[in-house]
């Protein structure tokens, strides 16, 4: 009993593993994407249709907007979780299929709702930031997203945009080192949510240049699915849910826990 104790806290070992893998990963998460199309594109027109609810919902209130989409992309893992799942059974050469995200989401799994609602609290947190830093910090009020490439973006004086970047990059930054691997690792292991996220760590310190890349192509690729009114995310969140699995695979060694 005190064995499996030890083990439900002890660190994970890591690997270190070149930059260059960034993209393996993406071409893997392609690969799953095209044998369960189907469970691929469900997720990413449910995440497309969200960020599409709040285009519409939001669309006047950009003050709102800005930090709530930028919030949403902080909770998206929590909800890719049926993606890892089918990854790991094509892996293992199972049919995969609906069946595989319902098992995963009709268990239940108290350390998966447990990140979920981090997750979302540190999510609502970066919305309540982002409306207050551009409520207060930009007049007359900032109403649409005219206003803000205009007035914020485009400011001639510089200065406030650069620093509503650097928040919310303090603020995302210590997310994505916590859940990178963290959700896949719950996902396929018997760990702690604290040995998930201890790992998670040391996987992001131990590849600091790899990761910082990964950290870049997923923006990247997310901005390009809001810049195409969230129709980009039908395919983006899908393929990128699918390679977090390849990272975590390939970041975390395999062994008895």
């Amino acid at each position: 009993m005190n064995d499996k104790r030890a083990s439900f806290h002890r660190p994970l070992r890591v690997r270190k593993v070149h930059s260059w893998r960034t993209f393996l990963w993406l071409s893997r998460g392609f690969s799953d994407f095209m044998n369960a199309p189907l469970v691929g594109l469900l997720h990413g027109l449910a995440m497309g249709a969200f960020g599409g609810a709040l285009l519409y919902v939001a669309w006047d209130r950009f003050w709102v907007l800005a930090g709530a989409l930028s919030g949403f992309l902080l909770v998206a893992p929590i909800l890719s979780t049926g993606l890892y799942a089918v990854s790991r059974g094509l892996l293992k050469g199972e049919d995969v299929g609906l069946r595989t995200v319902w098992q995963v989401w009709s268990s239940l799994d108290g350390r998966l709702v447990r990140f979920g609602v981090l997750l979302t609290a540190l999510g609502t947190g970066w919305v309540i930031t982002s409306a207050a830093l551009i409520t207060l910090g930009v007049k007359p009020a900032v109403t649409t997203p005219e206003d803000f490439l205009m007035r914020v973006v485009l400011a001639p004086d510089p200065g406030f945009f650069e620093l509503w970047l650097v928040v919310g990059g303090l603020m995302a930054a210590p997310v994505f080192a916590s859940s990178v691997v963290a959700l896949p690792l719950l996902l396929d292991r018997q760990v702690g949510v604290g040995q998930a996220v201890l790992t998670s760590w040391r996987a992001v310190m131990a590849n600091p240049i790899c990761m910082s890349l990964w950290g870049a192509i997923v923006m990247s690729l997310c901005l390009l699915g809001l810049g195409t009114l969230m129709f980009g995310l039908i395919l983006v969140m899908p393929i990128l849910g699918h390679a977090t699995w390849h990272a975590y695979r390939d970041l975390v060694v395999r062994e008895t826990v």
